[in-house]
């Protein structure tokens, strides 16, 4: 005999993610984000009526130790097809169930202010270097959301990040997203002489990792479980190597590739 109590929508959706892969998911209502949508052409695909979003993270880190000159998030393949594809096939088996609603997922190019989202549900908290920080995973995940017109009752978050602002002070340049050293080795505009030094100094052609790697709250960080993250890593960038399917080709491979000339 079924116990209603545990037969609740909230419990069957994070059952079919978690059998879709995903087991560590979050509602969040809908309404905390409403009014700060971001405006990109995802949009369009919002279902009329949204009240719900399931949030879910997916864990990348592989190994303990960084790898040598790109990020642990560049370390594997192009998360974006490989998340997107636990996500479509969530959709398609809530869809079963739930016949007359509607439910749309999305992935980084999204107009759901992600990190905030997961805030609110309880997935993590947020570090002042502006990541979100899971309890299990630390800052080594990516983000990825479900929206549907299924009204459900959302989880709470409320815990913050310890405040020690290592992230703040181990940062060579700035915790502003702009001035951040992974926003510097991505840039197409070529780099100044004060820039071709710092990327020779972080040793790290593609991304960032410092104010991740010194953050307490990650010093434990578990593994990945998935798969084609652990089948796929790479320890370095090798310039001439096969980049399908890798975060850094998103710029084009000629970026990533005048960054590795100045480490030579």
């Amino acid at each position: 005999m079924i116990n209603k109590k545990d037969d609740t929508d909230e419990k069957r959706i994070k059952d079919i993610m978690s059998t879709n892969g995903m087991p560590d998911t979050a509602i969040c209502d809908f309404e905390f984000v409403k009014k700060h949508l971001i405006n990109c052409r995802a949009a369009a695909r919002l279902p009329e009526n949204a009240k719900s979003i399931i949030m879910a993270i997916f864990p990348y880190k592989v190994e303990n130790k960084p790898p040598k000159n790109i990020s642990r998030y560049a370390a594997v393949p192009d998360y974006h097809k490989i998340c997107g594809e636990f996500l479509e096939n969530a959709v398609m088996s809530l869809q079963k169930c739930y016949v007359n609603q509607k439910f749309e997922w999305f992935i980084d190019n999204s107009p759901i202010p992600e990190v905030a989202a997961a805030v609110e549900c309880g997935l993590g908290v947020l570090g002042k270097n502006g990541l979100l920080i899971n309890k299990k995973y630390g800052s080594y995940v990516f983000l990825g959301e479900i929206v549907t017109d299924l009204q459900l009752i959302p989880d709470k978050g409320g815990e913050k990040c310890l405040d020690c602002s290592r992230c703040k002070s181990s940062c060579p340049v700035s915790l502003c997203k702009q001035d951040c050293l992974s926003s510097v080795n991505q840039q197409k505009k070529p780099l100044s002489p004060i820039q071709m030094e710092q990327i020779r100094e972080i040793g790290c052609v593609w991304g960032c990792d410092i104010c991740s790697e010194v953050c307490p709250m990650n010093q434990n960080a578990e593994a990945t479980y998935i798969k084609e993250f652990i089948e796929n890593y790479r320890q370095e960038y090798i310039i001439g190597e096969d980049a399908q399917n890798r975060a850094y080709t998103w710029r084009g491979i000629d970026i990533i590739n005048r960054n590795a000339e100045l480490l030579k």
